[in-house]
């Protein structure tokens, strides 16, 4: 098993793959961008004028930029792995690396790594850009729930891009998977959990977002929400190795 497992050469190589796609580094910085910054903006459009506007949560509210910087995780999880399926660069990079196991795992470390470290940063400065437009009704670090909003928010960012990632692997195509995806979290999520109630938790959106929420009030907590979505991805990056192991280059 252990010959299956990434070595720093390949994982080394994965990130130069990535660094050298213009639409995944792209996609990687837009997810910092997009979060923070739609967050900021909104803040300080509303401010305190319409407290609530973004939300009846406060603490939920201080992510409301999470919704859009999701979209570019899903972005960078899919053209991370759409470029391999395209002009022959399956079978160049399996050339280079045989071992498909390795192959995979090598690539979704450096795809969870890089959105990891992008996502705890956005997490971050999310909640202080936000907040620092919100004068008398803003929220503090040290609050109930803050610490573990701004952690969770990376991991939610993290777990959403390897989920992408994992159903790219698996249908061979990034432009499928976003036009599946972005539809889901914009749409049918929010209709699904006006239809079904209790239901919709479950879905992996609405789950994995309960860790930036001050109270649930479902079957969910904030870290089994989380728990969820990483069910979710599991079940993505599971497929698409078996679809990466299986099927001709």
């Amino acid at each position: 098993m252990s010959t299956a497992l990434p070595t720093r050469p390949v994982l080394y190589s994965e990130w130069i793959k990535i660094r050298s796609l213009r639409g995944s580094f792209t996609a990687l910085i837009t997810i910092l961008a997009a979060t923070v910054g739609i967050q900021a903006l909104a803040a300080a459009a509303i401010g305190q004028a319409e407290r609530g506007a973004l939300g009846d949560d406060p603490l939920f509210a201080a992510y409301y930029g999470i919704l859009w910087g999701q979209i570019a995780a899903m972005a960078f999880g899919t053209t991370a792995l759409s470029a391999e399926f395209q002009n022959g660069a399956l079978r160049t990079s399996l050339a280079a690396v045989p071992n498909r196991t390795r192959f995979y795992l090598s690539k979704m470390a450096v795809i969870g790594g890089l959105a990891l470290v992008v996502g705890q940063v956005a997490g971050f400065l999310t909640f202080i850009a936000g907040q620092a437009f919100m004068g008398s009704s803003a929220l503090h670090l040290g609050d109930p729930g803050t610490y573990r909003a701004i952690v969770g928010s990376g991991l939610y960012l993290t777990l959403i891009t390897l989920f992408a990632a994992g159903l790219t692997a698996l249908l061979r195509s990034g432009a499928l998977v976003l036009s599946l995806l972005i539809p889901f979290v914009l749409m049918v999520s929010f209709i699904v959990g006006a239809a079904t109630g209790g239901v919709a938790e479950f879905l992996p959106d609405r789950a994995g977002q309960l860790v930036m929420h001050g109270a649930t009030g479902g079957h969910l907590g904030p870290w089994s929400g989380l728990g969820v979505l990483a069910l979710w991805a599991a079940a993505a990056l599971t497929g698409g190795w078996l679809a990466v192991r299986r099927r001709a280059a």
